[in-house]
């Protein structure tokens, strides 16, 4: 127990018979609940998670008869710990990427009753930068940066990052069933929390690379498969939170950038047409395209500000 609330920590794994044991070790003693989540993995990860249940009281074994995707083996530990009533619920990784020694800091305001979401940043501290690999660095932070605007938090950074913490009432009140199960839950559980009003707070983490982790993840192809989940999360959002659930007026200020933005751009594309075509383009026309980019990116900018004034609070 932490400050006598129930601790559990779910262990997503695919994959992972070399790393494993050394992270579920590595685990405090004051977590109460280990769910090690098997993703039909097809080297010896479900007979070492076994293994280790044989061995320690705390794990219990959860094993997919087919891959599902890390989401879906994150949510197989969350439903357990719903029927268990655990009060705060973790997630490390199976890979030992995640340093133990922060989950007390994750821990400690969401057992508190401070904040309903707490996840570890990684670009917060400057090694960020000197151990991440590059490539993964930079995807990162353009996730990030979609993620604040699609999500509505603002404050928060390293969305990627699934070392996390949520309490029991928050699990609760959230549709599990909705959430993106393959990677990208993170991204997509920032959007739902939101949608609920969750608090959510970043905390400093250690980055830790080069422990023998593989990595199968292609930047080519998630970064716009993420991209366009966060678009759909975005509008999503917006109508459920601004809409149905509360009216709010930056619904036009959004509606109005949109529309003019994409006036623009395309009456400035058939401008250009014309132009390559060898016809004259009139002064008015430019003018004209010339506001209504201008108006629509201010329209947009006001928006976004009344987005962050109505998330403050969520921190």
């Amino acid at each position: 127990m932490f400050e006598g609330k129930r601790v559990a920590v779910v262990v997503p794994a695919h994959d992972e018979e070399a790393l494993l044991p050394q992270t579920l070790a590595g685990i405090p003693e004051f977590v109460d609940r280990i769910y090690v989540v098997d993703d039909a993995s097809r080297d010896g990860t479900l007979e070492r998670a076994n293994a280790a249940a044989a061995t320690d009281p705390r794990i219990a074994v959860i094993a997919h008869e087919r891959n599902l995707g890390v989401g879906a083996a994150i949510l197989s530990g969350y439903a357990r710990a719903l029927e268990e009533r655990v009060d705060v619920t973790c997630v490390m990784a199976a890979d030992n990427q995640m340093d133990p020694a922060d989950l007390a800091a994750l821990v400690e305001p969401v057992a508190r009753g401070e904040v309903d979401y707490a996840k570890a940043n990684r670009l917060i501290t400057g090694q960020a930068w000197e151990l991440i690999p590059r490539h993964r660095y930079l995807g990162n932070a353009v996730l990030s940066l979609l993620t604040k605007i699609a999500s509505g938090y603002w404050h928060v950074a390293d969305s990627q990052s699934g070392y996390t913490a949520v309490s029991l009432e928050t699990l609760e009140r959230l549709d599990l069933d909705r959430i993106y199960p393959r990677y990208g839950f993170p991204n997509d559980m920032l959007v739902h929390l939101n949608i609920v009003n969750a608090r959510v707070r970043d905390i400093p983490s250690r980055p830790v690379y080069g422990v023998g982790e593989r990595s199968g993840i292609k930047l080519r192809s998630v970064v716009p498969r993420i991209s366009w989940l966060l678009v759909k999360g975005f509008f999503w959002r917006l109508r459920e939170k601004y809409v149905i659930r509360d009216f709010h007026p930056l619904i036009f200020f959004y509606a109005f950038g949109f529309f003019a933005t994409l006036a623009g751009l395309v009456l400035g594309a058939i401008e250009i047409g014309y132009r390559i075509a060898g016809y004259e383009v009139s002064v008015g026309t430019v003018v004209l395209i010339a506001l209504l980019l201008i108006s629509g990116s201010q329209f947009t900018l006001f928006a976004m500000w009344f987005d962050m004034e109505s998330n403050k609070d969520l921190r």
